[in-house]
């Protein structure tokens, strides 16, 4: 089920999520990243510094009397992403975890989930833009700006509660991303997001599907990663463009992956046949049909 569930999901991401695409672009030749990492950073302290949470609005607001900024908010977690050689610093702000009654875990970098967001861009020290994009869709976590990939693997799923019309979800993980332009969308411009902006979103995530499995060939696209430097993106093993997590053949022999499995337990990344390469699993090994 969940196999069929995780084709649906992959099928539509791509076409719903705005986040996530790649339509226009104004790139600068010879851009120093770098540079703007660090402006965007000085930009994002002064931001949070100069605004606070407002539980009972659910909502960013230009800091008052008596309220804690967001900077000095205990639930503001920062976090160094290093990307493309990069060094960036991620903040987001954990309203909730997540305590589903059926704990999933957390998703990975290459899980689907389900959420509900909208986006703004930080404009000022103390000002928003409307919302440049709000909905509520699976995604793959792979397949969007990089700020959601490393910030929505620290939260978890909620309970479906549905009895009777829409599907309704509680106790799922929500929370606040504050995401520098390096790893939203750098350089490059959107409809309503001009370059370099740094971006806001609220969201909330209901629902994932743990080990998806983008190529279905019965290994989950995080442990699709033999060189073990924990991103499946760049391993390609027979060299044809594909990274082994699309790749249904992974070892380019002419039998898909799926169908390597020696001992029939359905996850080809077990069986070793080739005494001559123990530690290679044969859906990896050119030389094992």
């Amino acid at each position: 089920m969940i196999k069929f569930k995780h084709l649906v999901y992959t099928a539509i991401a791509g076409a719903l999520l705005y986040a996530c695409g790649s339509d226009s672009n104004s790139s600068v030749d010879n851009f120093d990243h770098e540079a703007q990492a660090l402006i965007d950073n000085d930009s994002l302290v002064v931001f949070l510094k100069n605004n606070y949470y407002d539980e009972a609005l659910d909502s960013i607001k230009p800091i008052i009397s008596g309220k804690t900024s967001l900077f000095d908010d205990d639930k503001l977690v920062t976090k160094e992403v290093t990307e493309n050689d990069i060094n960036y610093k991620l903040y987001y702000y954990v309203n909730r975890v997540g305590t589903p009654n059926v704990d999933k875990g957390f998703p990975t970098v290459m899980d689907s989930v389900y959420s509900k967001y909208r986006g703004q861009r930080i404009v000022r020290r103390d000002s928003l833009s409307p919302n440049f994009d709000k909905n509520t869709t699976w995604f793959s976590l792979n397949s969007v700006i990089r700020g959601w990939t490393y910030s929505f693997i620290h939260f978890k799923g909620g309970n479906n509660v549905t009895t009777d019309g829409p599907i309704t979800y509680e106790d799922g993980g929500k929370g606040i991303l504050f995401i520098p332009s390096g790893l939203a969308y750098a350089n490059t411009s959107r409809t309503s997001i001009p370059p370099n902006s740094i971006l806001l979103f609220y969201f909330e995530l209901w629902d994932l599907v743990p080990d998806t499995d983008d190529d279905q060939d019965g290994v989950a696209s995080i442990n699709e990663d033999p060189d073990g430097d924990g991103n499946p993106r760049n391993d390609d093993t027979d060299q044809d463009g594909l990274p082994n997590y699309l790749d249904t053949d992974d070892d380019g022999d002419g039998v898909l992956s799926k169908n390597e499995d020696k001992n029939g337990d359905g996850n080809p990344a077990n069986d070793f046949s080739d005494p001559n390469k123990p530690t290679v699993p044969d859906y990896l090994n050119r030389d094992i049909f």
